[in-house]
């Protein structure tokens, strides 16, 4: 019996160290990126994703508040098994709970399971690392641990979003476009009528059928009022039909708004909002398209289609303003949906736009996307419970009652805050990823949204491309670069040259949402300089974590630094969305690079000693 305990807790690290590992970075990456691709793509608004999604980081953030009860209640083995069994049970909920009507908050509710779980498998797992191991195979299988972390990344936002992104075509409709042309003549006025159709449902029941596939605009002048009248025509039968059902929510939100808030926000848009084209002169306006939509098929039982209508090339001149995405299912799908086109009146001369219709069903790609994570984690928790080694070490810290627990616990967090210059320190903690906080919640949605409102109109499989594996990829060498030269010449030689890596970059996103480039290789290079900066920048953000952890308590106050680092991202970020709805994603980035100046300032006022992170303090406590 010895014998066999003695085999089980000395077994192959190579057999639990590198699943252990990406089983812990995968629901981080789920939790905190995965979901702001799904909940975009499931209709919901910028404000309320970066809000709820950035709610999610607590668990991180409170996490060494309960870590003392992981070393009390049971072993770290069972620890693990048990939080990736809750994440599997999580991961199942989310996919169960995408079709409902009351999706958002459901799903959210089986997040916050998950980051709860996922905080404190971060935990139990790094607290069994050191117990079945040497300090030599601790040292060697550092890297692993990292390397195997990073996988977890390059799946989750790469793999797991490209899947779903070819799930959604897979279940989508055949894409359909519509040319737009600018003609001297005039041309008969757009009436709204959503039953004039000319083309009728002829071969396909896969299809979204259009009343035409070329539209004529006049360059002629036209009256504000005429036109107006037209497009609430539109807006007022899609959303009498559920097809923006959300705006509806938003409309029904703002009315509870307190008069202070509504006040401020009027502000903001007024003196910062997006730019609004100015017109040859104030009292015309350009010619519109009433651009008519059905499908050939009316949806059936729990069915459910996204349609986005947007750009797809040729003069900007011509912009969707009305009817950028429909939400079909059941109830509407056999109504007409409406979008409209309209030509900047500055236009002068004959030109052409074509726009595309592009459908899918996003909540059963997304659930089946969730449903296949969910088997991976019940998988990988019952391989752990086989293979995770039994190390005799690994027994429930004992405790003499529940105060010396309290004593224990409070002591470090007394330690921490007694630390020479920890006002600043907290501060840097906070404010050195300020704006990347606010960049890294929208980023997601801009390269989605269409161009019409200032995205870049990606799909989901190539969003998942950019950031999934370009962007780890040189988020992971400007890491380790980061690393190397740090090593030599230490942190505080190379921390302004990191504060500039980490905040710079952020301007590709200026550029990006200025120029709205076709080019997607364009798009992966901006992605690529901006998550290489961010990679060669957090080095300093890790180091100084270790910097101030150094001491007694010295795992106690490390915990405490990630605390902060997740209280930084989450109250910028949740604030982000709101922020860019008002505004614009063009004036949002520009904030950005101005959210960038907490940055610098806690950098120049940071204390350091100058040795630090030196190849002679290698020996240090790390």
């Amino acid at each position: 019996m010895a014998s066999s305990s003695s085999k089980n807790s000395s077994r192959n690290p190579w057999l639990w160290i590198p699943s252990l590992y990406f089983a812990e970075g995968l629901p981080y990456v789920v939790v905190m990126t995965v979901s702001v691709i799904m909940y975009k793509r499931l209709g919901v608004s910028n404000t309320e994703i970066a809000l709820y999604t950035s709610w999610l980081y607590l668990p991180w953030v409170i996490k060494p508040f309960w870590s003392p009860l992981v070393d009390v209640l049971r072993t770290k083995r069972w620890w693990i098994v048990a939080m990736q069994l809750l994440i599997g049970a999580g991961l199942a909920g989310v996919a169960l709970t995408i079709p409902t009507s009351n999706f958002f908050q459901y799903t959210l509710a089986f997040l916050w399971l998950m980051a709860f779980s996922s905080a404190t498998h971060d935990i139990a797992a790094d607290g069994f690392y050191m117990l079945p191991l040497s300090s030599h195979e601790q040292t060697w299988f550092v890297g692993i641990r990292s390397t195997f972390y990073r996988l977890a990344m390059i799946t989750g936002q790469g793999l797991l979003v490209m899947l779903a992104g070819a799930l959604e075509v897979h279940y989508g409709l055949p894409e359909v476009t519509v040319t737009v042309q600018a003609v001297t003549e005039d041309t008969a006025s757009a009436e709204f009528n959503p039953e004039a159709f000319t083309t009728l449902p002829m071969d396909s029941s896969q299809q979204i059928l259009v009343g035409s596939d070329q539209y004529r605009l006049s360059l002629a002048d036209h009256a504000p009022e005429q036109i107006a009248l037209a497009i609430n025509k539109v807006k007022n039968w899609n959303v009498e039909h559920g097809f923006y059902v959300l705006e509806k929510s938003i409309e029904h939100q703002q009315k509870e708004k307190p008069a202070w808030q509504n006040a401020l926000e009027e502000w903001i848009v007024r003196w910062f909002g997006p730019n609004k084209p100015v017109s040859r002169r104030a009292d015309v306006v350009g010619d519109i398209a009433l651009i008519s939509f059905r499908l050939a098929q009316p949806l059936q039982g729990d069915e459910s289609r996204a349609v986005s209508f947007s750009f797809a090339q040729g003069d900007r001149s011509f912009q969707v303003i009305e009817g950028s995405r429909f939400n079909l299912n059941s109830d509407n799908s056999n109504q007409t949906f409406v979008a409209v086109v309209q030509v900047d009146s500055r236009l002068d001369h004959l030109s052409q736009a074509s726009f595309r219709a592009v459908s899918g069903d996003s909540p059963l790609a997304w659930k089946q996307t969730f449903l296949l994570l969910a088997g991976f984690f019940l998988v990988i928790c019952f391989y752990h419970y086989l293979v995770i080694p039994r190390p005799p070490t690994d027994v429930p810290r004992e405790t003499k009652g529940i105060g010396n627990l309290i004593r224990e616990f409070l002591v470090p967090f007394q330690s921490f805050f007694r630390k020479k210059n920890i006002a600043l320190a907290i501060g840097f903690l906070l404010f050195y990823r300020f704006a990347e906080a606010q960049l890294v919640k929208l980023a997601s949605p801009f390269l989605l949204d269409g161009k019409e409102v200032g995205g870049l109109a990606l799909s989901t499989g190539e969003v998942g491309f950019v950031y999934g594996t370009v962007g780890i990829v040189m988020l992971t060498i400007g890491g380790i670069l980061g690393g190397l030269v740090a090593a030599k010449q230490g942190l505080k030689f190379w921390l302004l040259w990191m504060v500039l890596a980490i905040n710079l970059p952020n301007a590709v996103y200026v550029f990006l949402s200025q120029v709205q480039p076709e080019s997607f290789v364009m798009v992966n290079l901006a992605v690529g300089i901006e998550q290489f900066g961010y990679g060669f920048g957090f080095t300093a953000y890790m180091l100084f974590m270790l910097y101030v952890s150094r001491g007694e308590h010295e795992t106690a106050h490390y915990a405490l630094c990630t605390g902060f680092m997740a209280l930084g991202m989450m109250l910028p970020g949740m604030m982000s969305g709101w922020l860019q709805e008002l505004i614009g994603y063009q004036h949002f980035f520009i904030w950005v690079m101005i959210a960038t100046l907490p940055s610098f300032v806690v950098c120049w006022l940071i204390p350091l000693d100058p040795d630090f992170g030196k190849n002679q303090d290698q020996d240090e406590p790390a």
